[in-house]
């Protein structure tokens, strides 16, 4: 099938983003002719297979995002403080590259990502050509942007009645959808397909201390320093023996205070492990400062970094305050064959039953995420591996890239676009 993935943002960081990059080079794997229109300055350093295309369409001058962030030569700007003319120029450039672009070389089907402002683009993109499309709804553009402003809900409600599909990462964002824009034709095309894992990236023996140092200590921030590791993140690693992992965003909404208040009081128990904390955010500077002793913060890392620190871990924790569309840390963490502590709501419940007794819950209070932490560490550590292996067998059978990015297509859209 000839596809198009359009995407309002990078292929690198977080969340959507390396969604995107996935399930691009996925269908590429499965055969499928792939264009991605993102912005993307710098498609040179993704390598999405011989299928696969990276298109820049003209965006600018702003960029409508859910979380304030830099981007190379574009104004990002919170989707709710755009004007209406504003809403409008973004959506008309884009809509117009997309439909330029089906023009030019027809496709069976587009994909876009985020209810606002993939819903709207694909529906006026996808119109002249009639050309099917689907939208990937994700909890950034729920939670951040949609709820609370009825403006940005009446937005997406129509593009979404109008898709062939969408699609929903989890049952909780299936019901958020529901509770923010109501019931509507949507509901009868929606289908939950949850995010992938590369379960051959991130897999039990692919870590390593000593590759992991080469990477922090070869790597050359850019423009964004603090999407890269801190300089001397390397040096402070070298010197910790088994830790907690934490990986993520470093924003009051993901928790992290919460699991620097138990580690407090859980230190002092193991006083041969450490707290590693991997991220970049706007609460970094406050997070710090709540750190006691063995707390090490490196900074952002890529995947390639990633790859080989998480199998290194003892367990992850994904503490969360906010709801999560998908637990997408944990079943990295469980792909890896770890062990992880996750918030008992949301997404992240969804990822941790489906781990079974590869995960715990924790109810969102610092004493009862200190109980779940000491339980894991406390385990004879042949019988954490053994747990923590059954977890890997349940990620590759559940959350491949491949058997993700096939149901986005063959297993859930109505028969006309198989």
């Amino acid at each position: 099938m000839n596809l198009i993935l359009w995407h309002g943002y990078l292929l690198s960081g977080t969340g959507s983003n390396i969604y995107t990059q996935h399930v691009a080079r996925a269908w590429a794997r499965l055969g499928h002719d792939v264009r991605v229109l993102c912005q993307e300055p710098h498609p040179e350093l993704f390598s999405l297979g011989p299928g696969a295309r990276i298109i820049r369409p003209e965006a600018g001058p702003l960029l409508p995002t859910f979380v304030l962030d830099r981007y190379q030569g574009i104004e990002a700007r919170l989707v709710g403080d755009f004007s209406d003319a504003e809403l409008e120029r973004y959506l008309d450039l884009n809509a117009s590259a997309l439909d330029a672009e089906l023009e030019r070389e027809p496709a069976d089907l587009v994909l876009a990502n985020h209810a606002i402002m993939g819903g709207p683009v694909a529906q006026r993109g996808c119109a002249t050509s009639e050309t099917p499309y689907a939208v990937k709804l994700h909890g950034s553009e729920l939670e951040y942007a949609i709820r609370g402003s009825r403006r940005l809900a009446d937005l997406a409600r129509g593009p979404l009645d109008s898709a062939h599909a969408v699609f929903a990462g989890s049952q909780h964002i299936v019901d958020v959808t529901r509770e923010l824009l109501g019931d509507g034709r949507y509901l009868d095309r929606l289908a939950i397909v949850p995010p992938g894992v590369d379960v051959d990236a991130f897999r039990p023996d692919g870590g390593s201390r000593p590759v992991l140092f080469e990477l922090l200590r070869s790597d050359r921030p850019g423009a964004h320093p603090e999407r890269h590791p801190d300089a001397d993140a390397a040096d402070r690693l070298e010197q910790a023996g088994p830790f907690i992992l934490y990986f993520g965003k470093l924003l009051r909404q993901k928790g992290v205070h919460l699991l620097l208040d138990a580690w407090q009081r859980l230190a002092p128990r193991y006083p041969d492990t450490s707290l590693v904390v991997v991220g970049f955010g706007s609460d970094r500077t406050w997070l710090e400062s709540l750190a006691g002793e063995r707390v090490i913060f490196t900074g952002a890392m890529d995947h390639a970094q990633l790859q080989q620190l998480v199998p290194c871990a003892e367990l992850v924790v994904v503490p969360s305050v906010l709801p999560e569309a998908f637990g997408m840390v944990a079943a990295e963490a469980a792909s890896c064959g770890l062990m992880t502590v996750v918030s008992d709501h949301s997404g992240l419940a969804e990822v941790a039953a489906g781990l079974g007794p590869a995960s715990r819950t924790f109810d969102g209070s610092v004493d009862d995420l200190e109980r779940a932490v000491g339980e894991i560490l406390d385990l004879p550590a042949a019988d954490r591996e053994a747990i923590g292996l059954l977890g890997r067998e349940r990620v590759c059978a559940r959350w491949s890239w491949e058997r993700i990015a096939d149901s986005l297509i063959s297993g859930t859209l109505p028969t006309r676009l198989r």
